[in-house]
């Protein structure tokens, strides 16, 4: 009988040892999903903290809990811009204006409207540099020419009173598979035309 006590005892231990080890590799798992998992984790719903519960008390798996698990809709993904790109594309609507002689400063922005380059050509005016940001991030913003969305303000005036925007011809949004990831803004030619022409002038280089 003490042989046989023994023996269970070594057994349950065994099992303890296996199962403490599985969980401690899921947690490690778990952790190397990084911090956005683990905020998400943290606002879970009452009822998803419940289940974790319920699963870890009959255990079964630490890691079914995590929260980075990306069919759990926690988590997203988005397309950007290389830096090589956007300077690809700005230098390519500086060379398109500069080619008419046109002297502008070209700002490529990405999806979230931060300034990724920004180029000012020579003889640019002082005045076309924050210009050209604001038309890269207003074409951006509603994956639009900055010259359709002038023809918006006859209804929605109010458009305008958005920081950072600017809604003058000269912006061209970059988009993949209709969704925009980036905008190009020129600005310094006579007329919007011609600086939304050297814009669109960036963006067909990405494009080549």
């Amino acid at each position: 009988m003490q042989h046989t006590a023994k023996h269970r005892v070594r057994s349950v231990s065994r099992r303890a040892r296996l199962f403490t080890g599985g969980a401690v590799l899921a947690v490690v798992v778990a952790g190397g999903a990084g911090t956005v998992a683990a905020n998400a984790a943290g606002s879970a719903p009452a009822g998803g903290q419940s289940g974790t519960q319920s699963g870890a008390q009959s255990g079964t798996s630490v890691s079914r809990s995590s929260a980075g698990d990306p069919a759990r809709g926690n988590l997203t993904q988005s397309t950007h811009l290389t830096v090589d790109a956007a300077t690809e594309a700005a230098q390519a609507a500086l060379d398109a204006a500069e080619k008419e002689n046109q002297r502008v400063s070209v700002a490529v922005v990405d999806r979230n409207g931060n300034t990724l380059v920004t180029l000012r050509g020579d003889g640019a005016g002082p005045q076309s540099y924050e210009s050209a940001e604001r038309k890269a991030f207003t074409a951006v913003s509603w994956n639009a020419p900055t010259s359709e969305l002038v023809k918006r303000l006859a209804q929605t005036p109010n458009l305008k009173d958005i920081p950072g925007t600017l809604f003058l011809g000269g912006g061209a949004p970059v988009a993949v598979k209709g969704a925009p990831i980036a905008g190009i803004g020129v600005a310094g030619a006579p007329s919007g035309d011609l600086d939304e022409k050297f814009a669109k002038a960036g963006v067909a280089a990405l494009n080549r």
